[in-house]
């Protein structure tokens, strides 16, 4: 079986294309692969009512689904990592619930494994249809991951994967708070592909991943996979030395010829400040690092299942599910 999860958060209007576009999806592997298609929908808290409508359609899909409410919102990341516990397939895959990634992505990702001839497959953008600030961010955002994070990374950056049920059972081991989804799946090594597209415009709403939670994430993927804020501190700490020094024996030489009655009380203030400014920058950095740590410790549940739901599929009511979408 071939287990879909897509994480769902303020996605209403998204529901009746989700359920019809799976339809197909899930007939295709059917008759290509003799294989089942299960859909995982976690709804991580979303205030709208994303749950209510999934529930009234996913009993009259086509298709296998279980339907997971979190408690409150926990972050995307651990709703997917809900979604792959719940799952019961063979292959998984995980997708966005506003469908800019197109379905038909799923076809090619289980191409790439159901031969065995890869562990991990992973969504590269070739191209997206997003808004001009949004690309700008994106780029951003993604050059900076490959070139301090994960230097792997297709250069478009990763949204979407599929792997086989050991790279699902490897992931769902790595139980760390405040971590990086992508960054997990590139540690794990293995045998990876990389299957392109074309990322769709969005067709309704507005994006939740926004500049702060892109920051956010950033942050999490740095301190979580690579020592470079220690790195950064220790270069400015040397730099500040270096300064410090060359301040000293200019203060030194200026006062042995004369040329100034008492040490500079400019010079003291900018001493003082500058390593003052380390000092904190460092302090930050170090706490950065100290406060993921504590959390790991904590062991707590990265998210909490309010409500589970399992529906088997009715094949012969998609075009009651549809007219149910429409009046939703």
């Amino acid at each position: 079986m071939f287990s879909v999860i897509i994480p769902v958060y303020r996605n209403a209007e998204f529901v009746p294309q989700l359920i019809a576009e799976f339809s197909g999806i899930s007939a295709i592997v059917a008759e290509r692969y003799g294989m089942p298609m299960e859909f995982v929908f976690v709804v991580d808290a979303s205030p709208d009512d994303s749950f209510d409508l999934l529930k009234a359609a996913l009993p009259l899909a086509p298709f296998r689904s279980q339907l997971l409410l979190h408690t409150r919102n926990f972050g995307s990341f651990a709703a997917i990592r809900t979604g792959l516990r719940a799952a019961q397939g063979d292959y998984f895959a995980v997708m966005a619930a506003d469908l800019q990634e197109p379905p038909e992505l799923l076809l090619r990702f289980l191409s790439s494994l159901v031969n065995d001839d890869m562990d991990i497959a992973v969504g590269v953008r070739e191209g997206r249809e997003d808004p001009g600030m949004s690309r700008l961010s994106a780029n951003l955002f993604w050059a900076f991951y490959r070139r301090f994070v994960v230097r792997d990374i297709p250069p478009g950056g990763v949204d979407v994967f599929s792997c086989n049920r050991r790279i699902r059972d490897e992931l769902l081991r790595l139980e760390e708070a405040n971590s990086s989804l992508v960054g997990l799946v590139y540690w794990l090594g293995f045998r990876r592909s990389e299957v392109p597209y074309e990322r769709r415009a969005r067709a309704y709403g507005k994006s939740t991943w926004t500049l702060s939670k892109k920051v956010n994430y950033l942050l999490d993927s740095v301190f979580a996979f690579t020592d470079l804020p220690i790195r950064i501190l220790t270069v400015l700490g040397v730099l500040g030395f270096a300064i410090a020094a060359c301040l000293a024996i200019f203060v030194v030489v200026m006062r042995l010829t004369g040329e100034i009655a008492a040490a500079g009380y400019t010079t003291t203030i900018l001493v003082i400040t500058f390593f003052g400014a380390l000092n904190t920058l460092g302090l930050g950095f170090i706490g950065s690092y100290a406060w993921r740590s504590y959390e790991n410790t904590k062991k707590r549940p990265l998210a909490l299942v309010h409500t589970v739901h399992a529906f088997d599929g009715v094949p012969e009511s998609v075009p009651a599910l549809l007219h149910i979408g429409r009046r939703a």
